[in-house]
């Protein structure tokens, strides 16, 4: 697990799988992380290294369902969690889901000795909305549905933070889910256009934190992306720098996603 710190008050840990981040943000005497690492030697190393950065953890936020992000109670059981409308929904409409997940990655991975993860209850925020964190210091909530039906980013004003969860990503093209959306994608990127013109750092789901540089071209990659899948799917070419083996098996899910199997087209070689 690498750790970086975007300034004196944002840490960000990116895990050694699928470069999943988990950020720790504090204000005065209050801090929380958002979404996690994914290894168990990752998670148990987590509470000590933000004790000894003097990181307080008031509680857990997460910014979608997915398994590899809700990881955080396994660092830290009595924290409390919270997640946005839609997310709840979706963790009580799929009661055990992220488990079951879980224990498919450990089996497949050789993955030992992890205890049983236990999600227990979560506090539900509305989106959009903010949560007061001191003076002049209101984490915002900004809804992003379209790589999943639920989700939210965090945008800390004072900070010039923004945490988008699994958006601009440098290592991973748009990947739309089940219950994923073009429309929403393309919607999402929309709404986090202007937060990325203030933002000095982004934040994604997968991979390294952005500049505002980085991260306006990423989300223009994107943006291209998703525009033709909705176009010409079977012309829809992968950005260069993410144009790997493994994206390509995205794309192809993509394709299938939106009603084609071409899914040799666009790789970007």
């Amino acid at each position: 697990m690498r750790v970086s710190a975007l300034n004196s008050d944002v840490l960000v840990c990116v895990s050694d799988v699928w470069q999943t981040t988990c950020t720790a943000v504090r204000s005065q005497a209050e801090g929380f992380v958002i979404d996690s690492p994914v290894y168990p030697q990752e998670l148990q190393a987590l509470p000590g290294l933000l004790e000894e950065a003097g990181f307080p953890v008031s509680g857990l936020l997460v910014t979608h369902g997915d398994w590899d992000h809700v990881l955080g109670r396994l660092a830290f059981p009595d924290a409390s969690l919270a997640c946005a409308e839609s997310t709840a929904a979706r963790l009580a409409a799929e009661p055990g889901s992220a488990q079951r997940r879980l224990r498919e990655f450990d089996a497949d991975h050789y993955v030992i000795e992890r205890r049983p993860l236990a999600l227990g209850s979560f506090q539900a925020l509305p989106v959009p909305g903010s949560l007061e964190l001191g003076p002049a210091k209101n984490l915002e909530l900004h809804e992003t549905p379209g790589h999943t039906a639920d989700g939210v980013a965090y945008w800390m004003p004072w900070l010039r933070v923004l945490v988008c969860g699994d958006y601009l990503s440098p290592v991973e093209i748009p990947m739309l889910s089940e219950s994923g959306s073009l429309d929403d994608y393309r919607a999402t990127l929309t709404r986090l256009e202007p937060l990325v013109d203030q933002a000095s750092w982004v934040v994604p789901g997968h991979g390294t934190p952005l500049d505002q540089e980085r991260a306006r071209r990423i989300l223009a990659e994107d943006a291209a992306y998703i525009e033709q899948l909705g176009g010409d799917p079977s012309a829809a070419s992968l950005p260069k720098a993410r144009a790997s083996a493994a994206q390509r098996r995205i794309h192809a899910a993509n394709l299938k996603l939106v009603g084609t199997t071409s899914g040799d087209h666009g790789s970007g070689s």
